[in-house]
């Protein structure tokens, strides 16, 4: 009799401590308007997995990618009110608040993309994630997410400045890019992403600039574009963070495990970016598409009334950027 006691006692005891640590599980949301293979939505799902195997199961994360959570916008306010931890945005939204990363927008501030990751992973990097961290943003900086170069995307060949005196070319409806194509001569017209494919078929625009992913996803190959004039004129880097307000609730040896989780992340996600554009860029060669490797100086120097206008108030900052080697 004592032995059955005894016996139940162990197992409601247990059953306890299982229940106990079934409520100790904490589960991260993150959110990503990507689909769950994009780089930085499957960087993010490895860091989970991660995050489970060092913690045994007490930490993890779920992601909802392919934008279920809502927009940037929508998921940048579910991230202050802790309704969202983990979360990629891209620089715009984040620009709104925190000027300073506005110099990440300039045309070709960055040299090519190693000098842009030496400048992310350097002085002028971690100065920006502080400074996301102590704004009002109501997120906790965890890394940079590459999103790659834009280029011009065009029905024409694009070799020098000439080629692009007068030619109607699609862009966001941002002051600076507009002065950027103003500047390189082009003709620049605002219109939704959605409808650039049917622009560029009517012949409403004649190009339009982005990376090699979404020359390819958008299928600007069938609206008529033939050329990737290779500019990289822009190359504006993303942001990685965590919701403030669940962030100040972990232990210090949570926060510096997933500190040390989002920085593999971010070296993964530049890994799977640069092997998601080669598979594109394969993708595009075969259905004709020619890439253009273009003198990008004169260029370069066209611009440089735009960086000077839009850099003046952050001149300390830009000079950080061009003296990084």
């Amino acid at each position: 009799m004592g032995n059955k006691k005894l016996t139940t006692g162990l197992l409601a005891l247990s059953l306890l401590v299982a229940s106990s640590m079934a409520l100790a599980k904490t589960v991260f949301i993150a959110s990503d308007v990507h689909p769950a293979d994009y780089p930085t939505t499957a960087a993010v799902i490895h860091m989970g997995e991660k995050l489970s195997a060092q913690t045994d199961g007490r930490l993890a994360i779920k992601m909802f990618p392919n934008g279920q959570m809502g927009d940037e916008g929508a998921t940048i306010e579910k991230a202050r009110a802790g309704a969202i931890d983990i979360l990629r945005v891209s620089m715009a939204p984040v620009g709104g608040i925190l000027p300073e990363v506005s110099v990440f927008n300039m045309p070709f501030v960055f040299r090519d993309l190693d000098h842009l990751h030496h400048v992310l992973d350097g002085q002028v990097g971690e100065q920006l994630g502080q400074k996301v961290t102590d704004s009002n943003l109501g997120l906790v900086f965890l890394g940079w997410m590459d999103a790659g170069s834009r280029s011009l995307i065009t029905k024409k060949p694009v070799n020098n400045l000439d080629d692009l005196k007068g030619v109607k070319i699609r862009l966001q409806n941002n002051p600076i890019g507009l002065d950027s194509f103003k500047a390189m001569g082009a003709n620049p017209v605002v219109i939704p992403v959605g409808d650039v494919f049917a622009s560029l078929q009517t012949g409403v625009i004649d190009a339009a600039e982005n990376n090699e992913p979404t020359f390819d996803t958008e299928n600007y190959v069938v609206a008529g574009t033939k050329y990737f004039d290779m500019t990289e004129h822009f190359m504006i880097p993303e942001v990685f963070t965590f919701s403030k307000k669940k962030w100040n609730k972990l232990s210090a040896e949570d926060q510096a495990l997933i500190l040390k989780l989002a920085k593999e992340a971010q070296a993964e996600e530049r890994v799977l970016w640069a092997q998601y554009v080669e598979k594109s860029t394969k993708k595009l060669q075969g259905q004709g598409v020619e890439f253009i490797k273009v003198d990008k100086k004169p260029f370069i120097d066209a611009t440089a009334p735009v960086r000077e206008k839009y850099g003046k108030q952050f001149s300390v900052l830009m000079q950080q950027i061009q003296e990084t080697k």
